[in-house]
């Protein structure tokens, strides 16, 4: 929402077949991405960093169980990069998912261990964003629901519209740039994977809008976190901010935790808003391409022929947040033996489950994507993402 309250990835040169929100077809289309490596005479120990040939030493089970033990290594180093002086100003999952950036601009990705990487970027980070629910008293939020799902519905048509706009005008490639404009405005790379399928996009165009989104989309997050101190708004605000104008649910979940608490909870219902209102825009998409066709073919054979495309599956991880944070708000407002214990320990597990999908994100970027025809749709996101930081800023 994979906000953040949640949701937001997957791509490459073999891309998104299908799409499913909190469950698989996103793990298709965000780390289809083809690892660069470098060729030429090199030593050996880059083979051993960069993972090559690992993928027959057990098949399948190596690739998941080696693709989640990596995740968390770089989850545990990213702790502890994050108790250097310094560091700590951006934390654990920040540190972590540059870790993750750098590795794979000087690795490539670990094909080897896609498997247990693409679950620990997906299905993880759904069950993270459920789990945070049980931090979030619903009663404090509950009378701003319906006004952020409003400002997220502006956010979502301002976002798309300005980024159409600025396309033209920079000349920037078409493609790409509304796939830009619909990650920047819904969810990031997850609406990506699910409308480029609708809009019929390039395999290469769909690669590159994840890449670029968790690229700019992790900028802006450590950016938020380190002007956090600076701002005159209260945490609620902060967290409001947060959730309406950030890219990916994990960039919220990274830049709400300076909210504290309850500002996070925030962030993530304000992201669940936008990640719930995939599905009505994925439709709308639907109706404009059938339309499309159908100008197209009528003055071939006299009617319209319906292009094959599928609607966004609902994000079911929407109702066990919910229904966590009402577990939370009953956990919160009764006295219930070792009930604060659970919640913080859930939030521990929950902080290592959010890292650990961050790394699978950062693994993601592939610095070259900046090159060539890219610029242009990454200057006009640029634009877009600043303007939504500035309008949603005021809307707190």
């Amino acid at each position: 929402m994979n906000n953040s309250m949640m949701e937001p990835i997957d791509n490459s040169s073999t891309v998104v077949k299908s799409v499913k929100i909190g469950v698989s077809s996103e793990e298709d289309s965000a780390h289809r991405q083809t690892a660069v490596r470098p060729t030429g005479n090199r030593h050996p120990m880059w083979d051993f960093f960069s993972l090559a040939g690992a993928g027959g030493r057990g098949g399948k089970s190596f690739a998941f169980i080696g693709g989640l033990l990596f995740t968390f290594t770089l989850a545990l180093l990213g702790d502890e990069w994050a108790r250097i002086p310094g560091f700590d100003r951006i934390g654990q999952m920040a540190c972590a998912i540059l870790l993750a950036v750098a590795y794979r601009h000087v690795f490539g990705y670990p094909e080897a261990l896609r498997s247990g990487i693409v679950f620990a970027s997906q299905r993880l980070l759904r069950v993270a964003i459920i789990l945070y629910g049980l931090k979030l008293n619903i009663q404090l939020v509950l009378g701003q629901g319906l006004g952020l799902l409003g400002k997220d519905m502006l956010v979502i048509a301002l976002a798309i519209g300005l980024t159409v706009l600025l396309a033209r005008l920079f000349k920037a490639d078409r493609d790409l740039s509304l796939l830009l404009g619909i990650g920047t405005g819904i969810c990031g790379a997850a609406a990506v994977a699910a409308i480029a399928p609708i809009l019929r996009a390039k395999e290469e165009d769909t690669a590159a809008g994840v890449g670029l989104i968790a690229l700019l989309g992790t900028v802006w997050a450590i950016g938020y976190t380190l002007i956090r101190p600076l701002l005159p708004l209260d945490d609620l605000q902060y967290g409001a901010w947060t959730g309406m104008s950030l890219h990916e649910v994990a960039h919220v979940a990274l830049a709400g935790a300076a909210g504290g608490q309850e500002g996070l909870a925030v962030a993530l219902l304000a992201k669940l808003g936008r990640v719930f209102l995939l599905l009505p825009v994925s439709l709308i998409f639907v109706a404009l391409m059938r339309r499309r066709q159908h100008r197209r073919t009528a003055p071939f054979n006299g009617k319209g022929q319906d292009p094959h495309a599928g609607g966004a599956p609902f994000p079911w991880f929407l109702i066990g947040f919910l229904l966590m944070s009402v577990l939370g708000s009953v956990l919160t407002g009764a006295a219930i033996p070792g009930a604060q214990t659970l919640i913080q320990s859930t939030g521990t597990l929950t902080t290592w489950l959010l890292t650990a999908a961050m790394v699978g994100l950062g693994l993601n970027v592939n610095l070259r994507d900046l090159r060539s025809r890219a610029l242009r749709p990454l200057v006009v996101m640029a634009i877009v993402s600043t303007v939504l930081s500035t309008v949603t800023f005021g809307m707190v």
